[in-house]
């Protein structure tokens, strides 16, 4: 089967990104908001990111026109009927994902695929609010969606071959690189991943340096081209917050325990560059360390000191 017309479910950042990579590629995109109010706020997101694309000559205008023009931006569910493939990109809740995933597949057509965009949440649980589990599948694309090549293709023992083919093929042509792995928790990225940042942000809280010096450290110590701590705030620190509560959940394994300062500063809505301050404050020209969490650190030295 052949997959002409891509759903995205979610609006977000990474919902915004894959409809965007879609439509460059070549694919019809219907773009539905999961969540109530106009579409007028991920119309603008997707323009903006197609815009730098142009202006760094990355994509020729006439390219971004098309691709825009691909694009349908809706609210309504029912416009899925269209596609060949949906994509789901809605918040990292159990619960929700099975509502959202069992309303997107009453909308779609008897032979249209379903994927996931999850890794962190468990494949079978959320199977379960399904009638066609065998059309069902993880691809899980990573952020920023239209610069990072990899997409981690995960499957379920009743995920028929060609359902799995098809998603593959539309993955590769999107220019992406699809990775196939178990219905493991976190796949194989976030299950390396998340124990590594929750473990920089914890000796950022403890005073073992300061975020600048910790990013530094992996930067020019192991080659990184970003440090855990400014990878952390572009990921999103909700985002890194919930994946190692699931996985912590579903593991069992204290080195995906989220640290108390995690915790903290996503109640304080400072979830990272999304919202303008993090681990590092970006409402400036340049990124500056968050002064609240600096000054817990100075207060931690002095005591040792």
């Amino acid at each position: 089967m052949e997959v002409r017309t891509l759903g995205v479910v979610g609006c977000g950042l990474m919902g915004s990104g894959i409809a965007e990579v879609a439509a460059v590629a070549g694919f019809d995109v219907v773009a539905v908001k999961a969540t109530a109010g106009a579409v007028s706020s991920a119309v603008a997101r997707v323009e903006q990111s197609l815009d730098r694309a142009v202006a760094k000559g990355k994509l020729a205008p006439q390219a971004r026109d098309a691709a825009q023009a691909r694009i349908t931006f809706t609210g309504d569910f029912e416009a899925l009927s269209s596609c060949e493939l949906v994509v789901e990109s809605t918040i990292e809740s159990l619960s929700s994902k099975k509502r959202v995933l069992a309303e997107i597949e009453r909308a779609l057509p008897a032979t249209g695929i379903l994927a996931t965009n999850t890794s962190a949440l468990p494949l079978a649980e959320l199977a379960g609010a399904l009638l066609r589990p065998e059309r069902f599948l993880g691809l899980h694309f990573f952020s920023p969606v239209p610069a990072m090549k990899l997409v981690e293709v995960a499957a379920l023992e009743s995920t028929l071959g060609e359902v799995i083919d098809a998603a593959v093929a539309a993955v590769e042509r999107m220019g992406k690189a699809p990775t196939r792995t178990r219905q493991e928790p976190g796949y194989v990225v976030n299950r390396l991943l998340v124990p590594y940042l929750c473990q920089a942000i914890e000796m950022l809280e403890q005073g073992v340096g300061h975020a600048s010096d910790i990013d530094q450290a992996m930067k020019l110590g192991c080659g990184h081209p970003l440090g855990p701590l400014a990878l952390s705030d572009l990921i999103g620190l909700d985002v890194v917050f919930a994946m190692a509560q699931s996985l912590s959940a579903e593991l069992r394994d204290r080195r995906f325990r989220a640290p108390s300062l995690l915790r903290r500063l996503v109640l304080a809505g400072q979830v990272g560059k999304k919202a303008g301050v993090g681990l590092y404050d970006y409402r400036g020209g340049q990124p500056v360390e968050n002064a609240e969490i600096s000054a817990s650190v100075r207060s931690l030295e002095a005591i040792a000191g």
